[in-house]
């Protein structure tokens, strides 16, 4: 590749760069680099160049991705004894884990922790609490621009996680990002393939060059709520905490699916009568706040009384300061909200009736990881599927 993309989108330069990265012999393991932040040829010599940065030597926590062309950056902030954070795969359980290796590591245990059996066996996590400030950032790409243009797999993981850290205060805007990629990885990318929320680089690493690329891009400056799925929701536990903050803190949470101009009207119909259905007056909600058994059904369908229709799910590890209220928004948020609610407070759980199982189901993969007044609620189908009798709340205990 002579540094020219010369493509008209972002999966056109990638599908060029995996290709030419195999068919010139350039890739290593894991192979083939298609659909991978692809290592390299290189890629060590690549990685030790950053102990040339001033900004890697003034760094004291660092951030950087698990991927394998990485892992000599992961070493030598081990070996510089700096905090190295590393994201969770695919955020599942969190969004950092800190890599803290066992004490007197010899620099061959040092190597270990670096790579990602290491990131398994010697990391904590780390909470949306635990007051990280990252001083540098490292990705890996699979295009860049030297403008500090990138490219990812096309997952968007990089740019959420940047997202996120500016969410919960962990970066700043002068914080430092550096990739390191093979000097074929460095293209030409036009702007206009770039959206706003799009991380671009500070520094690129190749096994030849130090590129500074001035960049004076902003930034994403935080989540971008309106180009969020309820899917990625659902399968980013955290960001379901952060979206819960920010709308606390006033800001306009609405997600993609939404907006207006993108839902479908039925869909909306279908909503604003499930809302009206689990609208209860406040006496109710007051009621269950006295530890009360609380129970909430659509009067619209009694002939579902045990007919065996019901999927039921319980929701488990409710904090005592939680109102019934609180649980009823996020369900509504999520499009999950049930035909029936018995919260039992003071037995910190409530139990969700859905009237068909793909909807039970969705419930559970969307709140699953919910953090809701300081916990994360434990979510599962409950044991029994019918009948809230004494037997399946026994069961649950």
């Amino acid at each position: 590749m002579e540094g020219r993309a010369g493509a008209s989108s972002k999966w056109d330069i990638r599908e060029k760069v995996w290709d030419h990265l195999e068919s010139t012999g350039l890739a290593e393991f894991p192979r083939p680099v298609h659909r991978r932040i692809p290592n390299f040829k290189g890629s060590l010599q690549a990685c030790s160049s950053i102990q040339e940065l001033d900004v890697f030597s003034r760094a004291r926590e660092v951030k950087v991705d698990p991927d394998k062309p990485l892992e000599g950056v992961r070493l030598a902030a081990l070996q510089a004894r700096k905090t190295l954070l590393v994201p969770t795969p695919r955020l599942r359980t969190g969004l950092f884990n800190r890599i803290v290796p066992p004490p007197g590591a010899t620099k061959e245990v040092l190597r270990i922790c670096a790579t990602s059996q290491g990131v398994k066996d010697y990391s904590v996590p780390v909470g949306l609490d635990g007051r990280a400030r990252v001083d540098l950032v490292v990705v890996g790409s699979v295009a860049v621009s030297e403008k500090g243009w990138r490219i990812g797999k096309g997952e968007g993981y990089a740019d959420m996680e940047y997202a996120m850290m500016v969410s919960m205060g962990a970066v700043q805007e002068d914080t430092p990002v550096v990739t390191i990629v093979h000097d074929c990885q460095v293209v030409d990318i036009e702007e206009e393939l770039l959206d706003d929320h799009d991380l671009t680089v500070d520094y690129i690493l190749t096994p030849t060059r130090i590129i500074k690329t001035n960049c004076k891009r902003p930034k994403p400056q935080g989540i971008i709520w309106h180009k969020v799925s309820y899917d990625m929701l659902g399968k980013i536990p955290i960001l379901k905490t952060l979206r819960s903050r920010e709308k606390q803190m006033g800001k306009d949470v609405t997600l993609r699916d939404e907006h207006p101009h993108l839902a479908n009207t039925t869909r909306a119909a279908a909503l604003n009568k499930e809302m009206a259905e689990n609208t209860q007056p406040q006496a109710a909600t007051g009621s269950a706040q006295m530890g009360q058994h609380h129970v909430e059904s659509d009067p619209l369908s009694p002939r579902l009384e045990g007919s065996g229709t019901i999927t039921t799910v319980y929701v488990g590890n409710i904090p005592p300061s939680l109102r019934v209220s609180e649980l009823k928004c996020a369900l509504r948020e999520f499009h999950v909200t049930p035909f029936r609610l018995n919260w039992q407070g003071a037995q910190h759980r409530a139990f969700l009736d859905y009237k068909d199982q793909v909807t039970a189901e969705r419930a559970v993969t969307s709140l699953k990881g919910l953090s809701l007044g300081g916990n994360t609620l434990r979510v599962e189908l409950a044991k029994s599927q019918r009948n809230k009798g004494q037997g399946e709340i026994n069961s649950q205990k």
